[in-house]
Protein backbone atom coordinates (compact mmCIF):
# COMPACT_ATOMS: atom_id res chain seq x y z
CA UNK A 1 0.00 0.00 0.00
CA UNK A 2 2.78 2.74 0.95
CA UNK A 3 4.60 1.62 -2.38
CA UNK A 4 1.91 2.22 -4.47
CA UNK A 5 1.45 5.72 -2.35
CA UNK A 6 4.71 6.56 -3.08
CA UNK A 7 4.47 5.42 -7.05
CA UNK A 8 1.23 7.85 -7.61
CA UNK A 9 2.76 10.76 -5.50
CA UNK A 10 6.09 10.46 -7.60
CA UNK A 11 3.73 10.06 -11.14
CA UNK A 12 1.66 13.20 -10.22
CA UNK A 13 4.72 15.31 -9.44
CA UNK A 14 5.71 14.33 -13.24
CA UNK A 15 2.30 15.30 -14.30
CA UNK A 16 2.37 18.88 -12.91
CA UNK A 17 5.78 19.51 -14.67
CA UNK A 18 5.04 18.45 -17.65
CA UNK A 19 1.58 20.67 -17.54
CA UNK A 20 3.41 23.74 -16.36
CA UNK A 21 5.92 23.24 -18.71
CA UNK A 22 3.31 23.16 -21.90
CA UNK A 23 1.11 26.25 -20.09
CA UNK A 24 4.78 28.20 -20.26
CA UNK A 25 5.19 27.12 -23.84
CA UNK A 26 1.90 28.19 -24.75
CA UNK A 27 2.19 31.77 -23.15
CA UNK A 28 5.35 31.87 -24.62
CA UNK A 29 4.11 31.21 -28.29
CA UNK A 30 1.05 32.98 -27.35
CA UNK A 31 3.13 36.79 -25.76
CA UNK A 32 5.35 35.68 -29.38
CA UNK A 33 2.85 35.80 -31.62
CA UNK A 34 1.05 39.24 -30.50
CA UNK A 35 4.86 40.57 -30.84
CA UNK A 36 4.70 39.18 -34.33
CA UNK A 37 1.47 40.39 -35.07
CA UNK A 38 1.63 43.91 -33.78
CA UNK A 39 4.90 44.27 -35.95
CA UNK A 40 3.28 42.68 -39.10
CA UNK A 41 0.27 44.58 -38.59
CA UNK A 42 2.62 48.02 -38.29
CA UNK A 43 4.76 46.72 -41.29
CA UNK A 44 0.84 46.88 -43.29
CA UNK A 45 -0.05 49.62 -41.78
CA UNK A 46 2.94 51.24 -43.62
CA UNK A 47 2.84 49.55 -46.38
CA UNK A 48 -0.88 50.91 -46.93
CA UNK A 49 0.77 54.38 -46.02
CA UNK A 50 3.38 54.12 -48.86
CA UNK A 51 0.54 52.77 -51.05
CA UNK A 52 -1.23 55.41 -50.62
CA UNK A 53 1.83 57.97 -51.10
CA UNK A 54 2.21 56.06 -54.22
CA UNK A 55 -1.37 56.83 -55.30
CA UNK A 56 -1.33 60.60 -54.64
CA UNK A 57 1.92 60.47 -55.99
CA UNK A 58 0.91 58.72 -59.20
CA UNK A 59 -2.44 61.12 -59.11
CA UNK A 60 0.18 64.34 -58.94
CA UNK A 61 1.91 63.37 -61.25
CA UNK A 62 -0.49 62.94 -63.72
CA UNK A 63 -2.14 66.05 -63.12
CA UNK A 64 1.42 67.67 -64.18
CA UNK A 65 1.73 65.76 -67.31
CA UNK A 66 -1.71 66.82 -68.00
CA UNK A 67 -0.95 70.54 -67.06
CA UNK A 68 2.45 70.86 -68.91
CA UNK A 69 0.38 68.76 -71.89
CA UNK A 70 3.22 66.21 -71.73
CA UNK A 71 3.53 62.87 -73.23
CA UNK A 72 6.32 60.20 -71.60
CA UNK A 73 7.23 57.44 -73.61
CA UNK A 74 10.42 54.82 -73.24
CA UNK A 75 12.54 52.95 -75.34
CA UNK A 76 14.04 49.06 -75.51
CA UNK A 77 17.78 50.26 -76.31
CA UNK A 78 18.07 46.67 -77.92
CA UNK A 79 15.23 46.49 -80.22
CA UNK A 80 15.16 50.83 -80.66
CA UNK A 81 11.13 50.72 -80.34
CA UNK A 82 9.38 53.20 -78.65
CA UNK A 83 6.21 52.46 -76.23
CA UNK A 84 4.21 55.41 -75.02
CA UNK A 85 3.08 55.13 -70.94
CA UNK A 86 0.98 58.61 -70.93
CA UNK A 87 0.38 61.38 -73.90
CA UNK A 88 -1.43 64.40 -73.12
CA UNK A 89 -0.25 66.53 -75.48
CA UNK A 90 -2.34 68.97 -77.31
CA UNK A 91 -3.85 67.27 -80.32
CA UNK A 92 -5.52 70.32 -82.08
CA UNK A 93 -6.49 70.35 -85.49
CA UNK A 94 -2.96 69.42 -86.34
CA UNK A 95 -2.13 65.83 -85.03
CA UNK A 96 -0.06 62.59 -86.45
CA UNK A 97 -1.24 59.73 -83.40
CA UNK A 98 1.86 57.98 -82.56
CA UNK A 99 1.77 54.19 -82.57
CA UNK A 100 3.61 51.98 -79.65
CA UNK A 101 6.18 49.41 -80.62
CA UNK A 102 7.26 51.90 -83.81
CA UNK A 103 10.82 52.15 -83.84
CA UNK A 104 13.10 54.76 -84.08
CA UNK A 105 13.91 54.89 -88.13
CA UNK A 106 10.06 54.57 -89.06
CA UNK A 107 8.88 57.30 -86.42
CA UNK A 108 12.06 59.76 -87.96
CA UNK A 109 10.47 59.52 -91.61
CA UNK A 110 7.36 60.90 -90.37
CA UNK A 111 9.46 64.06 -88.94
CA UNK A 112 10.27 66.71 -91.37
CA UNK A 113 12.94 66.30 -93.70
CA UNK A 114 15.39 68.44 -92.16
CA UNK A 115 14.66 66.86 -89.17
CA UNK A 116 13.95 63.63 -89.04
CA UNK A 117 18.09 62.06 -89.47
CA UNK A 118 19.34 64.84 -87.19
CA UNK A 119 16.39 63.50 -84.47
CA UNK A 120 17.38 59.58 -85.02
CA UNK A 121 21.35 59.96 -84.90
CA UNK A 122 20.67 61.67 -81.36
CA UNK A 123 18.22 58.99 -80.12
CA UNK A 124 20.72 56.31 -81.58
CA UNK A 125 23.83 57.82 -79.67
CA UNK A 126 21.91 57.37 -76.03
CA UNK A 127 20.42 54.32 -76.82
CA UNK A 128 24.06 52.97 -77.52
CA UNK A 129 25.31 54.85 -74.06
CA UNK A 130 27.38 57.23 -76.19
CA UNK A 131 25.46 60.54 -74.07
CA UNK A 132 23.36 60.75 -71.32
CA UNK A 133 20.94 62.94 -71.81
CA UNK A 134 18.66 63.77 -75.59
CA UNK A 135 17.09 67.11 -76.70
CA UNK A 136 15.72 67.87 -79.44
CA UNK A 137 13.26 69.93 -81.24
CA UNK A 138 11.80 69.23 -84.43
CA UNK A 139 8.11 69.09 -87.01
CA UNK A 140 6.11 66.38 -87.31
CA UNK A 141 4.51 66.56 -90.57
CA UNK A 142 0.91 65.75 -91.14
CA UNK A 143 0.55 62.49 -93.27
CA UNK A 144 -1.17 64.04 -97.17
CA UNK A 145 -0.52 67.26 -96.04
CA UNK A 146 2.33 69.64 -96.46
CA UNK A 147 1.40 71.03 -92.98
CA UNK A 148 3.29 70.26 -89.40
CA UNK A 149 3.32 71.32 -85.98
CA UNK A 150 6.65 72.04 -83.72
CA UNK A 151 7.61 69.35 -80.99
CA UNK A 152 10.20 69.72 -78.34
CA UNK A 153 11.36 66.38 -76.57
CA UNK A 154 13.61 65.30 -73.29
CA UNK A 155 15.08 61.77 -72.75
CA UNK A 156 18.00 60.01 -70.38
CA UNK A 157 19.00 56.73 -69.22
CA UNK A 158 16.48 55.26 -66.64
CA UNK A 159 18.73 51.85 -66.40
CA UNK A 160 21.83 49.89 -66.78
CA UNK A 161 23.15 46.48 -67.16
CA UNK A 162 26.28 45.46 -65.22
CA UNK A 163 28.61 46.54 -67.93
CA UNK A 164 26.94 49.97 -68.41
CA UNK A 165 25.15 49.75 -71.09
CA UNK A 166 21.77 51.17 -71.46
CA UNK A 167 18.91 49.15 -70.47
CA UNK A 168 16.17 51.48 -70.65
CA UNK A 169 15.67 54.98 -71.93
CA UNK A 170 12.87 57.20 -70.38
CA UNK A 171 11.61 60.48 -72.47
CA UNK A 172 8.62 63.20 -72.71
CA UNK A 173 7.43 65.06 -75.27
CA UNK A 174 5.21 68.09 -75.49
CA UNK A 175 3.49 70.30 -78.78
CA UNK A 176 5.43 73.76 -78.73
CA UNK A 177 3.40 75.52 -81.64
CA UNK A 178 2.64 78.33 -79.28
CA UNK A 179 5.70 79.57 -77.96
CA UNK A 180 7.38 79.39 -81.57
CA UNK A 181 4.75 81.61 -82.65
CA UNK A 182 5.69 83.64 -79.67
CA UNK A 183 9.09 83.86 -81.02
CA UNK A 184 8.09 84.36 -84.43
CA UNK A 185 6.28 87.59 -83.23
CA UNK A 186 9.16 88.58 -81.69
CA UNK A 187 11.45 88.03 -84.74
CA UNK A 188 9.02 90.55 -86.28
CA UNK A 189 8.70 92.60 -83.92
CA UNK A 190 12.38 93.22 -83.53
CA UNK A 191 12.78 93.41 -87.19
CA UNK A 192 9.62 95.90 -87.15
CA UNK A 193 11.89 97.89 -84.56
CA UNK A 194 14.85 97.46 -86.83
CA UNK A 195 13.01 98.67 -90.10
CA UNK A 196 11.83 101.58 -87.98
CA UNK A 197 15.21 102.77 -87.15
CA UNK A 198 16.59 101.86 -90.66
CA UNK A 199 13.50 104.02 -91.68
CA UNK A 200 13.96 106.82 -89.07
CA UNK A 201 17.55 106.94 -90.59
CA UNK A 202 16.85 107.00 -94.32
CA UNK A 203 14.28 109.68 -93.20
CA UNK A 204 16.75 112.32 -91.08
CA UNK A 205 19.26 111.56 -94.05
CA UNK A 206 16.77 112.39 -96.83
CA UNK A 207 14.54 115.00 -95.91
CA UNK A 208 18.12 116.79 -94.71
CA UNK A 209 19.04 116.50 -98.32
CA UNK A 210 15.79 117.24 -100.11
CA UNK A 211 14.82 120.08 -97.22
CA UNK A 212 17.87 121.82 -97.92
CA UNK A 213 18.54 121.75 -101.43
CA UNK A 214 15.07 124.17 -102.00
CA UNK A 215 16.12 126.10 -99.22
CA UNK A 216 19.84 127.05 -100.39
CA UNK A 217 18.17 128.29 -103.30
CA UNK A 218 15.38 130.21 -101.57
CA UNK A 219 18.15 131.72 -99.18
CA UNK A 220 20.57 132.46 -102.63
CA UNK A 221 18.00 133.86 -104.60
CA UNK A 222 16.93 136.30 -102.11
CA UNK A 223 19.97 137.53 -100.98
CA UNK A 224 20.67 138.16 -104.27
CA UNK A 225 17.33 139.77 -105.45
CA UNK A 226 18.60 143.30 -103.92
CA UNK A 227 21.48 143.81 -106.06
CA UNK A 228 19.53 142.74 -109.30
CA UNK A 229 17.56 146.25 -110.81
CA UNK A 230 16.83 144.89 -114.29
CA UNK A 231 13.06 143.59 -114.01
CA UNK A 232 13.73 141.11 -116.07
CA UNK A 233 16.55 139.30 -114.00
CA UNK A 234 14.33 140.33 -110.99
CA UNK A 235 11.05 138.71 -111.95
CA UNK A 236 13.49 135.16 -112.97
CA UNK A 237 15.14 135.35 -109.64
CA UNK A 238 10.98 135.54 -108.29
CA UNK A 239 9.67 132.49 -110.70
CA UNK A 240 12.88 130.83 -109.02
CA UNK A 241 12.06 131.15 -105.85
CA UNK A 242 8.89 130.46 -105.68
CA UNK A 243 9.13 127.09 -107.80
CA UNK A 244 11.48 126.38 -104.56
CA UNK A 245 9.13 127.11 -101.97
CA UNK A 246 6.59 125.37 -103.23
CA UNK A 247 9.18 122.44 -103.34
CA UNK A 248 9.51 122.85 -99.96
CA UNK A 249 5.88 122.93 -99.26
CA UNK A 250 5.20 119.69 -101.12
CA UNK A 251 8.07 117.50 -99.13
CA UNK A 252 6.35 119.25 -96.21
CA UNK A 253 3.02 118.19 -96.68
CA UNK A 254 3.81 115.11 -98.50
CA UNK A 255 5.42 114.22 -94.28
CA UNK A 256 2.79 115.79 -92.73
CA UNK A 257 -0.22 114.06 -95.07
CA UNK A 258 1.41 110.29 -94.21
CA UNK A 259 1.85 110.85 -90.73
CA UNK A 260 -1.62 112.10 -90.66
CA UNK A 261 -3.02 109.04 -92.52
CA UNK A 262 -1.24 106.47 -90.55
CA UNK A 263 -2.43 108.09 -87.16
CA UNK A 264 -5.73 108.20 -88.36
CA UNK A 265 -6.03 111.85 -87.23
CA UNK A 266 -7.30 113.04 -90.35
CA UNK A 267 -10.56 112.47 -91.15
CA UNK A 268 -12.05 111.50 -94.43
CA UNK A 269 -13.98 114.73 -96.02
CA UNK A 270 -16.41 112.99 -98.05
CA UNK A 271 -18.05 115.17 -100.95
CA UNK A 272 -19.98 114.60 -104.39
CA UNK A 273 -18.02 116.08 -107.52
CA UNK A 274 -17.23 115.64 -111.22
CA UNK A 275 -14.07 113.23 -111.93
CA UNK A 276 -13.45 114.56 -114.99
CA UNK A 277 -13.79 118.08 -114.17
CA UNK A 278 -10.83 117.36 -111.34
CA UNK A 279 -8.52 115.35 -113.23
CA UNK A 280 -8.67 118.28 -116.18
CA UNK A 281 -7.64 120.52 -113.64
CA UNK A 282 -4.62 118.68 -112.15
CA UNK A 283 -3.73 117.92 -115.98
CA UNK A 284 -3.34 121.59 -116.59
CA UNK A 285 -1.22 122.69 -114.10
CA UNK A 286 1.25 119.50 -115.32
CA UNK A 287 1.21 119.93 -119.08
CA UNK A 288 3.13 123.00 -119.02
CA UNK A 289 6.32 120.55 -117.12
CA UNK A 290 6.15 118.16 -119.99
CA UNK A 291 9.94 117.70 -121.66
CA UNK A 292 9.99 118.45 -125.14
CA UNK A 293 8.42 116.06 -127.65
CA UNK A 294 5.81 114.35 -124.68
CA UNK A 295 2.22 114.46 -125.35
CA UNK A 296 -0.09 114.45 -122.69
CA UNK A 297 -3.35 112.08 -123.77
CA UNK A 298 -6.32 111.99 -121.95
CA UNK A 299 -8.92 108.62 -121.80
CA UNK A 300 -11.71 109.60 -120.17
CA UNK A 301 -15.12 106.50 -120.20
CA UNK A 302 -17.69 109.51 -119.12
CA UNK A 303 -16.86 113.15 -120.22
CA UNK A 304 -19.21 113.92 -116.51
CA UNK A 305 -18.68 111.01 -113.79
CA UNK A 306 -19.98 112.65 -110.61
CA UNK A 307 -18.24 110.50 -107.42
CA UNK A 308 -18.86 110.81 -104.15
CA UNK A 309 -15.45 109.96 -101.96
CA UNK A 310 -12.80 112.55 -100.14
CA UNK A 311 -11.84 115.02 -103.07
CA UNK A 312 -9.08 116.28 -101.82
CA UNK A 313 -7.43 112.44 -101.30
CA UNK A 314 -8.17 111.84 -105.03
CA UNK A 315 -6.32 114.93 -105.96
CA UNK A 316 -3.16 114.44 -103.90
CA UNK A 317 -3.05 110.66 -105.66
CA UNK A 318 -3.47 111.86 -109.10
CA UNK A 319 -0.98 114.39 -108.58
CA UNK A 320 1.97 112.43 -107.16
CA UNK A 321 1.30 109.79 -109.93
CA UNK A 322 1.37 112.34 -112.53
CA UNK A 323 4.35 114.15 -111.34
CA UNK A 324 6.21 111.30 -111.64
CA UNK A 325 5.03 110.66 -114.75
CA UNK A 326 6.51 113.98 -116.19
CA UNK A 327 9.42 113.48 -113.96
CA UNK A 328 10.38 110.52 -115.46
CA UNK A 329 9.02 110.44 -119.35
CA UNK A 330 11.61 112.23 -121.74
CA UNK A 331 9.92 111.16 -124.88
CA UNK A 332 6.46 109.22 -125.99
CA UNK A 333 3.50 110.65 -124.07
CA UNK A 334 1.74 110.41 -120.84
CA UNK A 335 -1.50 109.47 -120.64
CA UNK A 336 -4.56 109.69 -117.87
CA UNK A 337 -7.46 108.24 -117.82
CA UNK A 338 -10.65 106.52 -115.62
CA UNK A 339 -13.58 104.09 -116.10
CA UNK A 340 -16.20 102.58 -114.15
CA UNK A 341 -14.94 99.37 -113.12
CA UNK A 342 -17.78 97.49 -112.16
CA UNK A 343 -21.15 99.38 -110.59
CA UNK A 344 -19.42 100.34 -107.51
CA UNK A 345 -15.73 101.51 -108.09
CA UNK A 346 -13.74 103.42 -110.36
CA UNK A 347 -10.33 102.51 -111.97
CA UNK A 348 -8.26 105.55 -112.39
CA UNK A 349 -4.79 105.03 -114.71
CA UNK A 350 -1.61 107.09 -115.28
CA UNK A 351 0.26 105.63 -118.33
CA UNK A 352 3.94 106.89 -119.37
CA UNK A 353 6.54 105.36 -121.71
CA UNK A 354 9.64 106.69 -119.47
CA UNK A 355 11.98 104.55 -118.56
CA UNK A 356 10.11 102.08 -116.13
CA UNK A 357 10.80 99.83 -113.63
CA UNK A 358 12.82 96.54 -112.78
CA UNK A 359 10.16 93.54 -111.36
CA UNK A 360 12.12 93.55 -108.18
CA UNK A 361 11.10 97.39 -107.46
CA UNK A 362 7.99 97.53 -108.50
CA UNK A 363 6.59 96.09 -105.15
CA UNK A 364 9.21 98.50 -103.09
CA UNK A 365 8.99 101.60 -104.78
CA UNK A 366 5.83 101.99 -102.24
CA UNK A 367 8.51 101.98 -99.59
CA UNK A 368 9.15 105.08 -97.92
CA UNK A 369 12.10 106.80 -98.88
CA UNK A 370 13.03 104.33 -101.17
CA UNK A 371 13.68 105.75 -104.88
CA UNK A 372 14.22 103.77 -107.75
CA UNK A 373 17.15 106.46 -109.12
CA UNK A 374 18.53 108.22 -106.05
CA UNK A 375 20.01 110.85 -108.51
CA UNK A 376 16.68 112.10 -109.47
CA UNK A 377 15.41 114.77 -106.99
CA UNK A 378 12.59 113.91 -104.54
CA UNK A 379 12.10 112.51 -101.10
CA UNK A 380 10.95 108.73 -101.72
CA UNK A 381 7.27 109.55 -99.77
CA UNK A 382 5.19 110.00 -102.90
CA UNK A 383 4.25 106.39 -104.01
CA UNK A 384 3.84 105.35 -100.38
CA UNK A 385 1.53 108.67 -99.39
CA UNK A 386 -0.31 107.51 -102.60
CA UNK A 387 -0.86 103.75 -101.56
CA UNK A 388 -1.30 105.36 -97.71
CA UNK A 389 -4.48 107.50 -99.26
CA UNK A 390 -5.96 104.63 -101.00
CA UNK A 391 -6.10 102.22 -98.34
CA UNK A 392 -8.03 105.31 -96.32
CA UNK A 393 -10.15 105.50 -98.94
CA UNK A 394 -10.81 101.34 -99.40
CA UNK A 395 -8.88 101.21 -102.35
CA UNK A 396 -5.61 100.61 -103.45
CA UNK A 397 -2.45 101.84 -105.57
CA UNK A 398 -0.37 99.25 -108.20
CA UNK A 399 1.87 99.20 -110.61
CA UNK A 400 2.75 97.31 -113.84
CA UNK A 401 6.18 98.30 -115.45
CA UNK A 402 8.73 97.16 -117.84
CA UNK A 403 12.14 98.40 -118.38
CA UNK A 404 12.81 100.93 -121.19
CA UNK A 405 9.08 101.09 -122.06
CA UNK A 406 7.17 102.46 -119.34
CA UNK A 407 4.57 102.37 -116.50
CA UNK A 408 1.05 102.35 -115.48
CA UNK A 409 -0.06 103.21 -112.05
CA UNK A 410 -3.68 101.88 -111.14
CA UNK A 411 -5.75 103.94 -108.54
CA UNK A 412 -8.97 101.88 -107.66
CA UNK A 413 -11.28 103.12 -105.30
CA UNK A 414 -15.23 102.74 -104.41
CA UNK A 415 -17.57 105.34 -104.98
CA UNK A 416 -21.27 106.22 -105.01
CA UNK A 417 -22.31 107.11 -108.23
CA UNK A 418 -24.31 110.21 -108.59
CA UNK A 419 -27.20 110.50 -110.71
CA UNK A 420 -27.23 114.01 -113.22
Amino acid sequence: MTSLFLYASQHSELTDYIIWTVLLLILLIFIVFIFWQRKAGRELAYELKLLEKVKKSNIEYEFVLKAMKLSTWHIDPETMNVTYDNDFRDKGDLWKPEEDGSGLKASATLLYEQDGERVFEALKKICEGLTEEYHEIYRVMIPNSNKFYWEESYATIAERNVEGKPLKIVGTSMRIDDRKDMENALVEARYKAEESDRLKTAFLANMSHEIRTPLNAIVGFTSVLPDVTEAEERQTLLDLIHENTQKLLRIVDDVVSISKVEAGKEELMISTFDLSITLREIIDQYTPKLKPGVEMKTNFQDQSLMVVTDKNRVQEIVRHLLSNAVKFTDHGHVEVGFEQHGSEHVRLWVEDTGKGISPDNQERVFERFFKVDEFVPGAGLGLSTCRTMAYSLGGSVTVQSELDEGSTFTFEFPQQKVAM
